[in-house]
């Protein structure tokens, strides 16, 4: 019987380990939380547009990365009420980086187009998955 139980209790425990997700799908998972919740906070009337990279090319992650974090500290909450939960939610997502090699990118962020700050989260957003 003792063994029995021991054996379910293993059983159990490597099923939920196996189950768990990875540090890094958690991490991205967070940030893209993180990207919906400044989404629903941004200020959109009379907001800057932002240069939006869209398609990245193989090889520039992370000069596209760098094009979103400076998007990023240019977005304003649209209540100051939000301020606080909208400065640290930035800091989380500005903390995500692109793990690529930086080959030869032509690409700078003047290059690309100027969209509204929600369309800017969402190519961030689209990235990050």
């Amino acid at each position: 019987m003792k063994k029995m139980i021991i054996f379910c209790m293993l059983f159990f425990c490597s099923t939920m380990v196996l189950t768990e997700a990875s540090p890094k799908t958690a991490k991205y998972r967070q940030i893209l939380k993180k990207i919906e919740q400044i989404e629903s906070m941004v200020k959109e009337k009379d907001a800057e547009l932002l240069h939006t990279p869209e398609n990245p090319v193989e090889g520039c992650l992370n000069t596209t990365v760098s094009c979103f974090q400076k998007g990023m500290k240019k977005l304003q909450p649209a209540s100051s009420q939000d301020n606080a939960k909208f400065t640290k939610a930035i800091r989380i997502v500005s903390r995500f980086s692109g793990k690529d090699t930086q080959e030869h990118c032509e690409s700078r962020c003047e290059s690309y187009k100027k969209e509204t700050p929600k369309n800017f989260l969402k190519g961030f957003a689209n990235l990050v998955q």
